[in-house]
């Protein structure tokens, strides 16, 4: 065979910020503030919840378990981008960076479906309040997370197996900061349509599914939010979905914009800004968004700092 001769890939580089060369303590010391932050901002929003009986609601449920899926992905990219920031050698070993993409994907594709669950939550709550309480039992809550989690497993280990199965003979040098797919799989020395025809499918899947069951679910509840009489009551209705929709617009438009171009599109610097976006600030955001504008939230927050500080003395 042609590559006979040629040597197996054993580790990538990564040459993400290797144009910022003389900024990368400066991008250090941002993003490792910005992390901590978010990291606290979720320990603080999965504590209130806990703590808090008045939040033990199924969309209180659904915000508690995205905090926990934005810390978990975060957690596989962000640490080894903070420590290659400071590192000379900025590398990965094969087998990393398979495992580091397979967690990835994991975990990303939850989070779309996870939206779509909340999405439907909210359609229950505004469309059929009546029987919100039986119809988002928590039965029915973690069995909604579980299937999430199992198509994001699924979905995962199918593209991270047929990526990783790929020949790597040539580059190693990966024109990215962490192992996403259309930068790794533009390093395989041989790329079958078959293959890259799954991976799109895989990944139109994973966000266009779960899209249109949001927009449906949307769609039902303006007609609901329409019906009620009182300017007050509809913009009490909206506000409670105002937050959701915001996340799935900003999770949505980076996602699709990586991963639904075609190949030819491919731009390393582009989707190095975006990645950035999603990996780091919109995890930031989140929290911000669907919690400190929350007036319920924040009254949950002061009753579990009351409940603590009386419990601590």
């Amino acid at each position: 065979m042609e590559w006979a001769n040629e040597t197996l890939v054993t580790e990538f580089v990564f040459l993400g910020f290797s144009s910022l060369a003389g900024l990368q303590r400066l991008l250090f010391a941002v993003f490792l503030l910005v992390y901590l932050f978010m990291l606290g901002t979720n320990v603080v929003i999965v504590s209130t919840i806990v703590l808090d009986r008045a939040l033990h609601t199924p969309m209180y449920f659904f915000l508690g378990v995205l905090s926990c899926s934005e810390t978990c992905y975060t957690f596989v990219i962000v640490p080894k981008m903070l420590g290659d920031l400071l590192a000379q050698k900025k590398t990965i070993s094969f087998l990393g960076c398979a495992i580091q993409m397979f967690f990835f994907l994991f975990l990303i594709c939850s989070h779309s479906f996870l939206l779509a669950a909340m999405g439907y939550d909210r359609y229950v709550a505004i469309c059929d309040p009546l029987r919100y309480t039986v119809l988002m039992g928590f039965g029915v809550c973690m069995g909604l997370v579980a299937a999430a989690c199992a198509c994001g497993f699924i979905i995962s280990l199918a593209t991270t197996s047929m990526i990783f199965h790929l020949p790597f003979h040539s580059s190693n040098k990966l024109h990215h900061f962490f192992c996403d797919v259309s930068p790794v799989l533009k390093l395989a020395s041989h790329q079958s349509y078959f293959n890259q025809l799954v991976i799109f499918v895989l990944g139109v899947f994973v966000l266009v599914i779960p899209l249109l069951l949001i927009l449906v679910s949307y769609v039902l509840i303006i007609s609901a939010i329409l019906e009620i009489p009182s300017s007050v009551g509809r913009y009490k209705a909206f506000s409670t979905c105002a937050s959701h929709l915001i996340v799935v617009t900003v999770h949505y438009g980076c996602a699709s914009f990586i991963y639904l171009r075609p190949k030819s599109n491919y731009s390393s610097s582009q989707d190095t800004l975006i990645s950035v976006s999603y990996t780091i600030l919109t995890p930031l955001f989140n929290p911000v968004i669907y919690s400190l504008r929350n007036k319920e939230f924040k009254s949950g927050l002061q009753r579990a700092m009351t409940h603590t500080s009386y419990s601590i003395n």
